[in-house]
């Protein structure tokens, strides 16, 4: 499939055409830096997310949330939390979102799990899962979003994060620590981080206490595209999501 960049043309594709030449475009590209990937927005997919903004099937918010409901995987993203920590592993990358208003983003971060030379080395290591945990609702017409945690654990490094692992972490977590909790959460309180650095953990903590801005450019069952901003005067972010079961 040619590499269309011309929003006239785009609008005799469907909509399935759009949606496939996007994931061939971001194929393996997700490992790339901030920069190249914010270049890469503008150079190359920005005429394909404008088309399927167009389109978004679910263009009000209170649509949205029934739809969004289950689990995803971000495929790739200019969102420069996600990697403030190295060794993400992307397979074992997911967004969650469930009915009661909680939704987590939950990752699996591995130091050496990306070179054979190192592997050997690191594979007597931990694995560092990190969760962070926040609350949707619809106000105004707009997401609604709200910080309420950020929890950690280290793991066994050979027995992967699983879905099923992921979301077992999140309900438990929500049952014994949010669902008896005062409505008014000191995040300042919440972020208590364990074996990372002090400079890491101040910038975890810049993004963790600033309030979030989202908006879905397009959403269906199995597909989203989505707009992110942590502050009025931060660049905005960009990601796209593919459900997973």
């Amino acid at each position: 499939m040619a590499n269309v960049t011309n929003t006239k043309e785009l609008t005799y594709w469907s909509t399935p055409q759009i949606k496939n030449q996007i994931l061939e475009l971001v194929k393996g590209r997700n490992v790339e830096g901030l920069k190249a990937k914010v270049e890469f927005y503008k150079n190359e997919l920005a005429p394909y997310f404008a088309e399927l903004s167009r389109r978004n099937p679910y263009g009000k918010v209170a649509e949205q949330v029934a739809i969004v409901t289950g689990v995803w995987m971000p495929i790739w993203s200019t969102i420069p939390f996600q990697d403030i920590l190295p060794a993400r592993i992307h397979e074992q990358s997911y967004q969650i979102f469930h009915n009661d208003g909680y939704y987590a983003n939950i990752a699996r971060y591995a130091p050496g799990h990306q070179s054979g030379f190192w592997q050997k080395f690191a594979s007597r290591l931990p694995a560092y899962d990190l969760m962070v945990l926040q609350k949707y609702s619809v106000r105004d017409e707009q997401w609604d979003i709200k910080n309420v945690g950020i929890f950690q654990e280290l793991r066994n490094r050979e027995i992967p994060l699983t879905i099923d692992d992921a979301d077992e972490w999140f309900t438990t977590t929500v049952e014994s620590k949010f669902k008896e909790a005062a409505p008014n959460i000191d995040l300042r309180q919440e972020l208590k981080l364990k074996h990372i650095d002090r400079n890491t953990v101040k910038r975890f903590e810049k993004a963790y206490l600033a309030t979030s801005f989202l908006e879905h450019l397009y959403i269906d069952n199995d597909f989203r595209l989505v707009k992110s901003q942590r502050e009025a005067t931060q660049r905005p972010s960009y990601t796209i999501a593919v459900r997973r079961r």
